[in-house]
């Protein structure tokens, strides 16, 4: 790099010129291409950041859930396990968490509870009931008997959450529950209420 003032030679970080003593202009630092943070669900076009919606198509992204990566790019783990942030009920993948409860022998169970029970009661818009890490805490406490009785209460907001939709509702879904947590299909039961849950977030959308 040469001084713009006397065009004497310069070292690199030098501040000031050693002929001239004229202080030396750094060079700007070259702008930082934005790294890409997901891809969008249904045209396929990377998204910088965090957005609402697709700046492509305007495809809703807050909500996206992973339907494989488009063009064979990888999506991003985080959106296997999505979280409550208390306004938006997540969409899970029924399949692959039933997948993962029998791989650990049930006890990825533990994880899909607490998810069931705080995404019920946000889709329900009971937010206010027992959360999940409650829920599972008094289910070992009581030896399982809690659980059950959570089983037999979650018909009701599955009951409101099938109004909100305009669906049949028969009020029948805690005696459901409640017979198969007895029986031991427990897992069962968790992919029904997902079901509805899912339901509930494809509309809200």
């Amino acid at each position: 790099m040469n001084c713009q003032n006397c065009g004497a030679n310069i070292e690199a970080g030098a501040k000031f010129c050693p002929s001239c003593g004229a202080p030396v202009q750094q060079p700007e630092p070259a702008a930082q291409q934005p790294q890409i943070t997901g891809y969008c669900p249904r045209c396929g076009q990377p998204y910088y950041g965090y957005p609402a919606v697709c700046p492509s198509c305007g495809a809703q992204l807050a909500q996206q859930q992973y339907q494989g990566a488009p063009n064979g790019r990888t999506g991003d783990i985080g959106s296997y396990f999505p979280s409550s942030d208390g306004v938006k009920v997540p969409r899970r993948s029924i399949a692959l968490y039933v997948i993962l409860s029998i791989l650990t022998c049930g006890i990825f169970n533990i994880y899909w509870l607490i998810c069931l029970v705080n995404d019920l009661n946000l889709a329900s818009r009971q937010t206010e009931d027992t959360n999940g890490v409650t829920v599972w805490l008094l289910s070992i406490v009581t030896c399982g008997i809690y659980g059950v009785y959570w089983m037999y209460k979650a018909g009701d907001k599955v009951s409101a959450i099938k109004r909100e939709l305009g669906e049949t509702d028969s009020g029948n879904y805690g005696i459901l529950y409640l017979l198969l947590q007895l029986f031991g299909f427990g897992l069962i039961n968790f992919c029904l209420i997902q079901n509805e849950i899912n339901k509930i977030s494809d509309k809200r959308q």
